[in-house]
């Protein structure tokens, strides 16, 4: 059965610069070089989450230049549904990613978000219930597109009887309050989960699922005070950009653990946000083959 997923989302243009090492502040690093490709967490997500076998609507807004243009094009080619990706009004430009990559996969990120922060509640609203009559069953949703658009998407999702899955990135501590509550699953990543205080706090909010990705360690689910432990697959990474919008798509399509820490692994050996992101048998066929699961996850 095919799982029916909406993503509101960002959609980015990601600018991306890969060298021998990151450079410190003040300091020119040379010989590197320069790549662009399509980005955005949400815009991440959904495409993973499209690849993944899932039927996939991204709701999301872009700027009337030209990169919202080849955004459309791109993610329509990818067999998304756009009709809920809107323009932003003039003169504000689409989201923009500054990324440096050094020769160990280490990265870190710029943003300019532009675009995104335009995604207006009336839109949400009315995107997520129509798609809702439609059949679509589970919402993903991230912070790139601000904290209040982000809330308005999880209580409108609890609201129409949607899955709300919640990769609160970049961290907002008011989302402990205002969309904690209304989210099933949320996933962090070790350092997200330490500025939100820790996983009691984000599940004494109403998150019945905190899932935390530990790096190297793989992952944990935490339910109540149950705990599941997922460790790491083996992988050569070069770029770890990728990995956590294909861990939180894969673990919103396939609620599997296992699966969800496979994708992450497999996105790290290839360059830029989208440079694999894997199919559901390539994944069942990358876990059966793995060997000892210590290793690269992201």
């Amino acid at each position: 059965m095919t799982v029916r997923l909406i993503v509101v989302g960002s959609a980015n243009v990601d600018l991306v610069w890969n060298g021998p090492r990151l450079p410190s502040p003040g300091e020119t690093v040379s010989d590197g070089t320069f790549a662009q490709h399509f980005g955005g967490k949400g815009a991440n997500q959904a495409c993973a989450a499209a690849k993944l076998g899932a039927a996939v609507a991204l709701v999301a807004t872009v700027g009337k230049d030209n990169y919202g243009q080849e955004i459309r094009r791109d993610l329509q080619a990818t067999g998304i549904d756009c009709r809920y990706i809107v323009d932003a009004p003039d003169p504000i430009a689409t989201g923009i990613a500054l990324i440096t990559v050094d020769t160990s996969g280490e990265n870190s990120i710029a943003v300019a978000p532009g675009a995104n922060r335009t995604l207006n509640a009336a839109h949400i609203t009315t995107a997520i219930r129509e798609l809702a009559r439609e059949g679509y069953e589970a919402i993903l949703v991230g912070f790139e597109i601000g904290i209040e658009a982000a809330r308005i998407a999880v209580r409108t999702a609890r609201d129409v009887g949607l899955r709300t899955h919640c990769n609160p990135s970049p961290v907002d501590a008011r989302a402990v309050d205002s969309v904690f509550p209304w989210c099933d699953t949320v996933v962090v990543n070790q350092l997200e989960c330490d500025n939100y205080n820790g996983v009691a706090t984000i599940s004494n909010a109403g998150c019945s699922n905190v899932v935390v990705t530990l790096g190297a360690q793989g992952a944990q689910s935490h339910i109540g005070d149950a705990v599941s432990r997922e460790p790491a697959f083996r992988v050569a990474a070069v770029d770890t950009t990728g990995a956590g919008d294909a861990f939180c798509a894969a673990l919103a399509v396939t609620t599997n653990l296992r699966l969800a820490t496979a994708a992450g692994a497999l996105a790290c050996t290839a360059f830029g946000a989208r440079g694999w992101q894997p199919t559901l048998d390539e994944i069942h066929r990358f876990v059966a083959e793995a060997g000892p699961r210590v290793g690269f996850n992201c």
